[in-house]
C-alpha cells in the first residue's frame, strides 16, 4: 500500500486527507481493523519509536500511551507489586506477571489513567493475549505494534463494536535522514533526530554525589527517550522503569516541573491504603472511578467525600484525605529520576522535584546558572549529570 485515505485532517472540516511515502515506497505500515485518523497516526508513529527505543536501549518489551502526539505514559515491562496492580486497576488479571508486555502496558495506562482516557496505544513486541484483555476493557482509539497473536488480534477487532483501529508496523523500517513538514504552505526540512540514549549519556555527573546506580539509569534513560517524542518544553519523572510524571507543551520549565510533579505525586497518592480501599459503588465504573480518585487525592472540582455528594460514587462516605496524609506519604518517596529536555534556567525547578522524591537528574545543561542549579542539587544530595543534548520535539 502505498497511500492511506484519512477521514480527516487535524480536524473535521480538513479534507482530504492522507499518509504516503513521498519518494513513492510502500507504506511501513498496514492496518488491520478500523479506520485510522490523521491525529490518531501522529500519535502512532511518535509512540511506535518511542516504544522501538526503550527497547533497543533496556533490552525490555515497552508500551506508550499517547494523547495529542505526547505521552501520557510509558514503561518497560518490569513486574508490579500488588499496591501497583490495584493502582492501575490489573489487580485481578490472570496471567499478568508470565507477560512482560501486558506489565508494561499496565504501568503505561496506569501511571496517568485521566490523561490516557482515549489514548493510543503502542506496543514494541506482538501484542499477546493478556495485554489485548487489559486494552480491551479500556477507553481507547487504536494500537500500532509489530505483529499480533491471533486470539489478541481478534480481541481487539471486536473492540468498540469493531470500529477499534488496529495498525501492524514493519518494526525494521528505518526513516530516510531528511524528514519535511508543510507549515503554511511552506516546506521545512530537517535531519531525523537518530540521536542515540544510552547509559553513556550519563557520564558527566557535576555534582558532589556521584553515586548513579543502574536503576536510575534505567529510569533516566526512560525519561529521556519519552521526553525525545514529548511537545516542547517537556519534563519527565521516572522510577521502577516508568514514566510517571510527563509536563508537555507549556511555555515555562518551571510549569513543565510542576505539572509533571503533580502528576507523580498524584501516582504515589494512588497507592496510598487510604485511596486504595476507598468503597466505590460496585455499578460505578472504571473512567468514573478515575475521575473520583483524582478528586479525592487533589480535591479538585468537587468534594467527593461531601454530605450530597459521595452516595454518587460510594458505598458509605470517606474520610478525607488530609494534607498532612498526603504530605507523609510523598516524604517517603525517594530515588525518583528527572530528565529535561533542555537546561534547568533555575533552581526552582530543582526545589519543585525534590518535592516528588527526586534524586537523580538529567539535563543538557549550558545555562549561565548552571551554578545555581548544580549548587541546589549539592544542598539535596542529589547526582546532576549534564548530557549536553537538547530533545526538543515538535
Amino acid at each position: 500500500m502505498k497511500e492511506l485515505e484519512l477521514k480527516y485532517g487535524c480536524n473535521p472540516n480538513q479534507k482530504p486527507a492522507r499518509i504516503y511515502m513521498e519518494n513513492g515506497a510502500e507504506l511501513p505500515l498496514r492496518v488491520l481493523n478500523g479506520r485510522p485518523g490523521y491525529i490518531n497516526l501522529l500519535d502512532a508513529l511518535n509512540a511506535w519509536q518511542l516504544v522501538k527505543e526503550l527497547k533497543e536501549a533496556l533490552h525490555l518489551p515497552a508500551a506508550a500511551s499517547f494523547k495529542h502526539v505526547s505521552p501520557s505514559g510509558a514503561a518497560v515491562g518490569l513486574p508490579l507489586s500488588e499496591k501497583q496492580k490495584r493502582a492501575c486497576f490489573v489487580h485481578d488479571v490472570a496471567g499478568l506477571d508470565d507477560s512482560p508486555l501486558a506489565c508494561a502496558y499496565a504501568r503505561a495506562r496506569g501511571t496517568d489513567r485521566l490523561c490516557s482516557f482515549g489514548d493510543w496505544v503502542a506496543l514494541s513486541d506482538v501484542c499477546d493475549v493478556t495485554a489485548a484483555k487489559l486494552i480491551k476493557r479500556e477507553v481507547s482509539d487504536g494500537i500500532i505494534a509489530p505483529g499480533y497473536a491471533p486470539e489478541a488480534l481478534e480481541l481487539l477487532k471486536a473492540k468498540r463494536g469493531g470500529k477499534y483501529t488496529v495498525v501492524e508496523i514493519d518494526p525494521d523500517y528505518v526513516p530516510e535522514s531528511r524528514e519535511r513538514k508543510q507549515v503554511f504552505g511552506i516546506t521545512f526540512e530537517q535531519g531525523h533526530n537518530f540521536c542515540k540514549i544510552d547509559r553513556t549519556l550519563f557520564e558527566n555527573i557535576v555534582t558532589e554525589n556521584r553515586d548513579l546506580p543502574e536503576s536510575a539509569v534505567r529510569d533516566m534513560i526512560v525519561a529521556m527517550i519519552t521526553l525525545k517524542y514529548t511537545q516542547s518544553n517537556s519534563v519527565c519523572y521516572a522510577v521502577d522503569g516508568q514514566a510517571i510524571g510527563v509536563g508537555a507543551g507549556q511555555q515555562s520549565r518551571i510549569h513543565c516541573t510542576r505539572l509533571a510533579g503533580s502528576k507523580a505525586d498524584t501516582w504515589f497518592l494512588r497507592q496510598a491504603d487510604k485511596v486504595l480501599s476507598l468503597p466505590f459503588r460496585p455499578d460505578l465504573g472504571r473512567p468514573d472511578r478515575d475521575n473520583v480518585i483524582d478528586g479525592y487525592i487533589n480535591q479538585n472540582e468537587e468534594d467527593v467525600t461531601a454530605d450530597g455528594v459521595w452516595q454518587r460514587y460510594f458505598t458509605r462516605q470517606p474520610e478525607p484525605f488530609t494534607a498532612e496524609e498526603r504530605r507523609a506519604v510523598l516524604d517517603a518517596v525517594d530515588g525518583v529520576a528527572l530528565g529535561s529536555d533542555a537546561f534547568f534556567p533555575f533552581s526552582d525547578n530543582i526545589e519543585r522535584a525534590f518535592r516528588s522524591g527526586v534524586r537523580y537528574v538529567a539535563e543538557p545543561g549550558g545555562s549561565i546558572r548552571d551554578d545555581a542549579v548544580i549548587d541546589c542539587c549539592n544542598r539535596h544530595g542529589m547526582v546532576l549529570a549534564f548530557t549536553g543534548l537538547r530533545l526538543f520535539h515538535h
